[in-house]
C-alpha cells in the first residue's frame, strides 16, 4: 500500500512539473507574439518582387543570444562570441543602440557579404523579438541568420554547428523559432557544461566562468570566430564533427587580422 502511494506521489510530481513547463512555454510564446506585434518577415518571394534577390542573397546576420547586462555569464556566452567577432573585423567601436530592433547593431562588410551583428537588449526568453525585428529592418532571410548560444550538453571547450532543427530546450533559440516562424536558422553552439554536484542549473548558467574556465574560454572565443567566418563565406561546409569540435590544443599559427571594409575605422 505504501509503495502504491509513493508511486502515485512521484507520478503526480512529474505530471505537475511537466504541466508547469508546458505552461511556461505557452506563456513565453504568447509574450513573444505580443511583443513582436505585426512585423512582416522577409522571404525569398518578397526579395525577388522588390528586386533585392541578388543583394539579399549576400546578406547575413549573426546574433549573440543572451541576457542584457549579463554578458559575462555562461548563458550569455553568445554575446561574448559576437563581441570577439566584432573585434576581429575591426568594428568593435561601431556598436549602436537601435530602438527599432530592441538591440545593439553593427552593419559591416566581409568578403562581399553585408554583415549585420546583433546583440539583443531583451531577456533571453524573448530574444527572438529582437532577431525578427532586425531581420525585417535589414531584409535578412531566416536561413541567413546565424544564432550563437550556450549549450549545456556540451563540455566547456567544445563547439558545434547545427544546421537548423529544434531548439533542444534552449529558450533563446525557441523564441527565435517562434518569432521567425521557422527553424531553418543555423546555430553555433558553445559548450558550457552541466553543473557539478547539486548546483541548480539556473544558478550555473547565470553564473560567471571561473578563472580556470576563463583560460579555456579565451580559446573558445578565438575558434568560435574562425567558425563563424567560415559559415559566413561557406555556409554548407561541415565544420563540426559528431560530438562537437574541441576549442583547446589548437596550433599556434594564427590567421592575419581581417581588414575592415573601406570607409570603416580600424581599432
Amino acid at each position: 500500500m505504501r509503495n502504491v502511494r509513493v508511486r502515485s506521489e512521484v507520478w503526480l510530481f512529474r505530471f505537475f512539473r511537466f504541466s508547469m513547463a508546458l505552461l511556461r512555454r505557452m506563456i513565453n510564446k504568447l509574450v513573444n507574439r505580443v511583443m513582436l506585434g505585426t512585423v512582416t518577415l522577409p522571404c525569398e518571394k518578397m526579395a525577388s518582387d522588390t528586386g533585392l534577390a541578388v543583394s539579399g542573397a549576400r546578406k547575413k546576420m549573426v546574433v549573440g543570444l543572451g541576457n542584457p547586462g549579463m554578458n559575462s555569464s555562461r548563458h550569455s556566452v553568445g554575446m561574448a562570441v559576437i563581441s570577439a567577432l566584432a573585434e576581429r573585423l575591426g568594428v568593435a567601436q561601431q556598436w549602436k543602440s537601435d530602438r527599432q530592433v530592441s538591440g545593439e547593431v553593427i552593419v559591416s562588410v566581409y568578403q562581399d557579404t553585408q554583415l549585420v551583428l546583433l546583440r539583443p537588449k531583451l531577456l533571453m526568453n524573448v530574444n527572438g523579438v529582437s532577431v525578427a525585428k532586425a531581420a525585417n529592418k535589414f531584409s535578412v532571410q531566416p536561413k541567413n541568420i546565424l544564432l550563437v548560444h550556450d549549450e549545456l550538453d556540451k563540455a566547456l571547450g567544445k563547439l558545434a554547428i547545427k544546421h537548423g532543427g529544434s531548439a533542444r530546450g534552449h529558450n533563446g533559440v525557441r523564441s527565435c523559432v517562434d518569432c521567425l516562424q521557422t527553424d531553418v536558422m543555423p546555430r553555433l553552439r558553445i559548450g558550457i557544461g552541466r553543473p557539478s554536484g547539486k548546483t541548480p542549473v539556473d544558478r550555473h548558467v547565470l553564473g560567471r566562468f571561473s578563472k580556470e574556465e576563463q583560460i579555456i574560454l579565451n580559446s573558445v572565443l578565438e575558434q568560435s570566430v574562425d567558425l563563424l567566418l567560415t559559415q559566413i563565406t561557406e555556409p554548407h561546409l561541415q565544420t563540426s564533427p559528431s560530438g562537437g569540435r574541441r576549442a583547446v590544443g589548437r596550433s599556434k599559427e594564427r590567421k592575419p587580422p581581417v581588414q575592415p571594409a573601406e570607409g570603416q575605422s580600424q581599432n
